[in-house]
């Protein structure tokens, strides 16, 4: 099996699974999930808050972990993979990454939004005097476009990134726009491409194989598509798919599919599904600091995320109007109530990457 080339895969699910269970994670779950992924020899493990590691907070949501309590906890259970964190500049801080790192971390994704990978050089080069592998995760690649990609790929191995991952963060990406980007990159830097898609239009694994076909050989999943959204190309598909293309991933698929069972009735509260906040996230192919600033705030104080945006794309609108009807509808609601500090509640269909 395998006439083409090794294809890595990256399983994110003790990473981005953290948003749909409000970064609640056991010891126990993460255990399960740490051992079962190891033994299918899958080679990359994240784990971390789903904002990254220091993202524990009331604005992102408190972890029933520690991040180092979590990656202390899949290291002693992963005796081959090796263990990954992201961090986001200005939500995690180098003190956030050298705990990472003491904890048994030994890969960092350094996530910025597509267009401000410079944010990234301070991080890289901490990561780089950690003996730590470093990959650049350029996030809502969706609002860039091939060429403002390939000028912000070529600042992250300026950096000495690793790898420079295409983020499709709203799950907002076609087949043919993966295709252009991933080309691109591929023809004009030396460094590892790596692509992670989420499921908003139902084009995860469809988009990451075309990746795969364009030169992308570093891969991501989740467990039962197990991530913020509408979820992530689930890792036993996926798999599976290369495996039937003719890639090689050294992954033993048939421990992934029994994972993937067992993480749906130990695990998951639901299956995975694209509901209407997802799926107008993806039409609309959000972008912008409204993702992060303005719509969070809406959940707390009561309005729901996911009727903003299914009522914007029925009514036609652009992106470009999200932060005015999000202001709007803030304002509306602060005139007859107050958010609750003592009870912070998270805003539906929000969490990203």
């Amino acid at each position: 099996m395998g006439t083409k080339r090794f294809v890595q895969v990256l399983d994110a699910t003790m990473r981005d699974g953290c948003h749909p269970l409000l970064h609640q994670y056991t010891a126990e779950n993460l255990s399960f999930l740490a051992s079962s992924l190891d033994q299918a020899g899958t080679p990359y493990l994240e784990v971390s808050h789903g904002d990254g590691v220091g993202g524990s907070s009331l604005h992102f949501g408190k972890s029933l972990l520690l991040d180092a309590e979590a990656i202390d906890t899949a290291r002693a259970s992963a005796r081959k993979a090796r263990i990954t964190a992201l961090l986001l500049p200005g939500v995690g801080r180098l003190t956030d990454l050298e705990t990472a790192k003491l904890a048994g971390a030994q890969v960092v994704r350094v996530a910025t939004l597509a267009a401000e990978a410079d944010l990234a050089q301070r991080y890289m080069k901490a990561a780089h005097a950690l003996e730590l592998e470093a990959f650049g995760f350029l996030m809502l690649s969706s609002a860039a476009s091939p060429e403002q990609l390939l000028e912000q790929g070529k600042k992250l191995e300026s950096y000495g990134a690793n790898a420079v991952y295409i983020v499709d963060s709203a799950g907002a990406m076609t087949i043919d726009e993966v295709r252009a980007k991933v080309s691109l990159l591929r023809q004009h830097l030396s460094i590892r491409i790596g692509f992670h898609g989420h499921n908003n239009l139902g084009l995860a694994i469809g988009n990451t194989l075309i990746a795969v076909e364009e030169g992308a050989d570093l891969v991501d999943g989740c467990l039962a598509g197990f991530g913020a959204g509408a979820g992530n190309a689930p890792t036993e598909v996926l798999v599976a798919a290369l495996h039937k293309m003719g890639y090689e991933t050294g992954i033993d698929a048939s421990i992934l599919l029994q994972a993937a069972d067992e993480m749906l009735l130990k695990v998951m509260p639901r299956p995975q599904y694209i509901e209407k906040g997802a799926l107008s996230l993806g039409i609309m192919g959000i972008r912008g600091n409204s993702l992060f600033t303005t719509l969070p705030l809406l959940g707390k104080y009561g309005a729901d995320v996911r009727d903003l945006f299914s009522s914007l794309v029925i009514r036609g609108l652009s992106a470009s109007d999200i932060e005015r009807s999000a202001g709007g509808a803030i304002e509306e609601r602060t005139k007859n109530m107050n958010p609750s500090p003592s009870s912070p509640r998270q805003a539906s269909g929000i969490p990203f990457h």
